[in-house]
């Protein structure tokens, strides 16, 4: 079979038919009796090895040891093709991930590229002074890149180039906000923790709906973090994990704080303190629970929170009745003050 045949059957151009034979890799072994070059069905079998292996990236030297050294296996070679692939793949995803975050920024001009370009290179610093110099600087912008702020921020572990990069998100585009919402499902839990302390920070209603979904998350950390960032905004959903906060001892002052100003604010004040009243009431709340319990009590008015504080100063643990007595005493003194008859 001529070359031209060969090309025409089997897709590969005669110019690297021609390169394959000048290097020696598959060179055409038969004559015409005109003395052309003839390709014999050995030579086209070797074509199609050659074309397969290349289809996995081999190099030509690579090619000629895998189909002409008899001792070859293929396992060290493959495990090598790997490593190059993932490092290119790598590579790729570098220069995508850049690509984005000049997209992001929709630039007019080429300066508006090299500015993100130069924000970049500022954030992937290993000095933490100059990434956060570059936050600052990112804060300043009329519209700071959103992705590119978020994707830093969940990656940093240094406080004050996280808090810069917090600052800086609270004026960034709604990008940032899905970045860090889809962290909130990472594996990586500091993940997860930061890109709610960054949601925190955002302060718009957009946030505010991410936080209320978090409340379920599967994180205490980041339902916690979620209800504490909510605060009286987050209605009925936030006082189960308050409560629980008070309970588990995680923040439980500022929980209760908390718990106290929802209950107010939403009419709760009835359902807050029953909901207390019963942990109180059942024998298997440890002691320590049930003193945390009784002080976040203090935060929340009303009757029904004033009469189970009354019912526990005759509590059997003297200490739990004598926290109770000293609660009841304050807001009985609050009240006269105010002149509250509640």
């Amino acid at each position: 079979m001529l070359i031209g045949e060969v090309s025409r059957r089997t897709g590969i151009s005669a110019r690297m038919l021609r390169h394959y034979d000048s290097v020696g890799l598959v060179s055409p072994t038969g004559r015409t009796e005109g003395g052309y070059r003839q390709y014999s069905p050995a030579d086209i079998r070797r074509l199609f090895h050659v074309e397969s292996l290349r289809s996995l990236g081999l190099s030509l030297r690579d090619l000629r040891r895998a189909l002409d050294e008899p001792g070859f296996t293929p396992s060290g070679l493959v495990g090598e093709l790997v490593a190059r692939t993932q490092e290119r793949i790598a590579r790729d995803e570098e220069l995508l991930r850049r690509l984005q975050h000049v997209e992001d920024g929709e630039p007019t001009e080429w300066t508006d590229v090299l500015r993100i370009v130069s924000l970049m290179r500022g954030l992937d610093s290993a000095d933490a002074s100059r990434r956060q110099q570059s936050a600052l600087a990112a804060a300043g912008d009329e519209v700071p890149p959103g992705r590119l702020l978020a994707e830093a921020v969940l990656e940093e572990a240094d406080p004050n180039v996280a808090g810069a990069l917090r600052w800086a998100l609270q004026r960034s585009n709604d990008e940032a906000l899905r970045v860090l919402a889809a962290a909130l499902g990472s594996a990586d839990a500091e993940t997860r923790r930061r890109a709610v302390a960054a949601i925190a920070e955002i302060g718009s209603d957009a946030a505010d709906t991410v936080l209320t979904d978090a409340l379920t998350n599967t994180d205490p950390a980041v339902r916690e973090s979620a209800a504490l960032a909510l605060g009286a905004r987050g209605g009925a959903r936030v006082v189960p994990v308050l409560v629980g906060m008070v309970v588990a001892g995680r923040n439980d002052v500022e929980a209760a704080e908390t718990l106290g100003a929802v209950a107010q604010r939403w009419d709760l004040v009835d359902q807050v303190a029953g909901t207390l009243a019963e942990l109180l009431a059942r024998p298997d709340t440890a002691f320590d629970v049930r003193l945390r319990l009784v002080q976040s009590l203090a935060e929340i008015p009303g009757p029904a929170a004033g009469r189970t504080l009354q019912a526990l100063t005759e509590d059997p643990d003297h200490r739990l009745a004598q926290t109770a007595a000293f609660i009841a005493r304050t807001r009985a003194t609050a009240r006269g003050r105010d002149g509250d008859g509640a």
